[in-house]
C-alpha cells in the first residue's frame, strides 16, 4: 500500500494499493494492443485538444490535488496545469507536419524518411510537478503513436491516476496508463519485452541504475537527471532584474526544481549589491498555506527531504559558508523549510558540490567572467544555466563555452514546449518537449524502394 501525505501539516490524504500482478499484465498487454494499431493522426490531433480542453475545464480541481499532494502553491499549480494544456495545443498544431513523411533525393530509386511509434514506453517520473513531468515527457511519444505506461512517484499517486483518467475519458484506456509499484517491481517492468523504451527523470543516482538495466536489454532511455544549475551575474548585469530573478529561479516551486539556480554566481564588482538586493526579494517572499492564491512559498513535498536539506545546510555551513538569510528551524507539523541564502567561500562547499533540491541558495563572489565560467563548468552537471549581462559578444563568449543542455540569457532558465529540454554530463542524454522530443521516441524509417524502367521489346 502507498499512503500519501499533506506536506503542509502532515495528514494523510489517502491510500492506495499495489498493483498486482495480474492487472499489471493485463495493463501491459492492453498497452502493446493499443500500440500495435494507433488511431490515424487526425483522430489523434483532436484528442489532444480534448485533454487540453479537460485540463482547462477541470483545472481548479487538478490544481487543488498537486497542492494537497506535494506542496505547491496554489497559483504556480494551475500555472502547472495551464502550461499541460499549451503544450497539447503546441502538438495539436504540428502532428501533421510532425508525422508527414519526407521526400529524400536517392535517384533513381524512391526515398522517404517516415515516422513510426516504437510501442509501448515505461515513464518513470517525478513529483516535483505531478502533472508536468509527465506531460512534457510523454505528451510528444503519445503524439506519435506511443503509449505509455506510468509509474509515478508515490507521494503524487492520486495525481498520477487523474492524468490516466484524462487519457482514458478520451482516448480510451491503454494509451496511459498508471501503476503503482514498489521499487523492486520495476526492474523487472524495465526488463519485459513488450516495453520498448525506457523514459527517466529524478536522481543521476537512480537513473545510471535505470539506465544500465534498460541498456542490457538494449532499449532506448531518455533520462533527465536534475542539476546544479549556475546563475551567472556577470559586471555588467542589470544587478535589480538579476536578483529579483535568481529569487524566483531557486524559490519557485519552493525550490524542488531541476532547473532551478542552485549555484549564483557573482562578479565581485557587483557582489555586495546583488546580494542586498536578493535579501531584499527574500524577505518579501509570501510565506504560508499552499492553499491560498497568494502564497509564494508553501512546504517541502516531504519530510525526508526536509531533513536531507538541513543535512546539506548544516554540512554547508560547517565547511565555511555565511547565512545571509533565513536558515533556521521550523518546528511545525509539516515538511517545512525557510527560504535560506548562504554565502560560499569556495566550490568545495557541499552547496556547490552537490544538488540541493529545495529552498536553499548558494552564492559566490568570482573576480572575473572567466572565472565565473570556470565555476560554473566545475559541476559534474550539466543541465540548464542562466547568464546575466549586457554585452553581446561577452555573452556568446560564455553560451559557445558553458556545458549544459539549455542557456538562458537575461531571463530564467524554463521549459517550454518549443524548445528541447535536457542536459549533459550527469544531467543525463536525451531531450524532451519540441521536434526533438517528440523524435526520442520514434522509430525514424527510411524507406528506399527501386524503380526499374522497362525495356523496351
Amino acid at each position: 500500500m502507498i499512503t500519501t501525505v499533506d506536506p503542509a501539516n502532515g495528514k494523510t490524504l489517502a491510500t492506495y494499493p499495489f498493483t498486482s500482478e495480474r492487472a499489471l499484465a493485463e495493463q501491459l498487454a492492453r498497452a502493446v494492443a493499443v500500440a500495435e494499431h494507433p488511431v490515424g493522426v487526425a483522430e489523434r490531433e483532436r484528442a489532444i485538444r480534448q485533454v487540453a480542453d479537460m485540463l482547462r475545464a477541470n483545472a481548479g480541481e487538478l490544481s487543488e490535488l498537486i497542492t494537497r499532494e506535494m506542496g505547491k502553491p496554489i497559483a504556480q499549480a494551475a500555472a502547472e496545469i495551464a502550461k499541460c494544456a499549451a503544450t497539447c495545443d503546441y502538438y495539436a498544431d504540428r502532428l501533421t507536419d510532425l508525422l508527414a513523411p519526407r521526400a529524400v533525393d536517392v535517384l533513381p530509386d524512391i526515398g522517404q524518411i517516415r515516422i513510426r511509434p516504437l510501442g509501448v514506453v515505461l515513464a518513470i517520473m517525478p513529483w516535483n510537478y505531478p502533472f508536468w513531468q509527465v506531460f512534457r515527457s510523454m505528451l510528444p511519444a503519445i503524439a506519435i503513436g506511443n503509449t505509455v505506461l506510468l509509474k509515478h512517484a508515490d507521494n503524487v499517486t492520486g495525481c498520477a491516476l487523474a492524468v490516466q483518467r484524462l487519457f482514458d475519458d478520451v482516448f480510451g484506456p491503454g494509451v496511459l496508463t498508471s501503476v503503482v509499484l514498489p521499487p523492486d517491481r520495476i526492474g523487472p517492468l524495465i526488463d519485459d519485452p513488450a516495453v520498448a523504451a525506457v523514459a527517466f527523470t529524478g536522481s543521476n543516482r537512480i537513473g545510471s541504475v535505470v539506465g544500465a538495466r534498460a541498456g542490457r536489454a538494449v532499449k532506448k532511455t531518455v533520462l533527465e537527471l536534475g542539476g546544479s544549475d549556475p546563475f551567472l551575474v556577470l559586471a555588467d548585469a542589470d544587478v535589480p532584474a538579476a536578483a529579483a530573478a535568481a529569487v524566483r529561479s531557486r524559490f519557485l516551486n519552493t525550490g524542488q526544481s531541476c532547473i532551478a539556480a542552485k549555484r549564483i554566481i557573482v562578479e565581485q564588482s557587483v557582489f555586495d549589491e546583488f546580494a542586498a538586493a536578493m535579501i531584499g526579494e527574500l524577505g518579501m517572499l509570501a510565506i504560508g498555506d499552499p492553499a491560498l492564491p497568494g502564497t509564494e512559498l508553501g512546504p517541502m513535498a516531504r519530510v525526508d527531504l526536509r531533513d536531507e536539506l538541513r543535512r546539506q545546510l548544516d554540512a554547508t555551513v560547517a565547511g565555511g559558508a555565511e547565512v545571509l538569510f533565513g536558515g533556521e528551524v521550523d518546528a511545525r507539523p509539516g515538511a517545512w523549510f525557510p527560504p535560506t541564502l548562504v554565502r560560499v567561500p569556495d566550490i568545495a562547499c557541499l552547496a556547490f558540490r552537490e544538488e540541493t533540491f529545495g529552498p536553499l541558495g548558494a552564492v559566490l563572489p568570482v573576480a572575473s567572467a572567466a572565472e565565473a565560467l570556470a565555476v560554473a563548468n566545475s559541476s559534474v552537471y550539466g543541465l540548464s544555466c542562466s547568464i546575466w549581462g549586457q554585452d553581446p559578444a561577452g555573452i556568446e563568449y560564455l553560451t559557445a563555452r558553458v556545458a549544459a543542455g539549455s542557456v538562458f540569457v537575461n531571463r530564467i532558465s524554463e521549459s517550454d514546449p518549443r524548445l528541447p529540454v535536457g542536459g549533459v554530463r550527469a544531467s543525463g542524454h536525451g531531450r524532451e518537449l519540441s521536434t526533438y522530443g517528440a523524435m526520442e521516441f520514434a522509430n525514424i524509417q527510411a524507406v528506399r524502394t527501386a524503380v526499374h524502367s522497362r525495356s523496351s521489346r
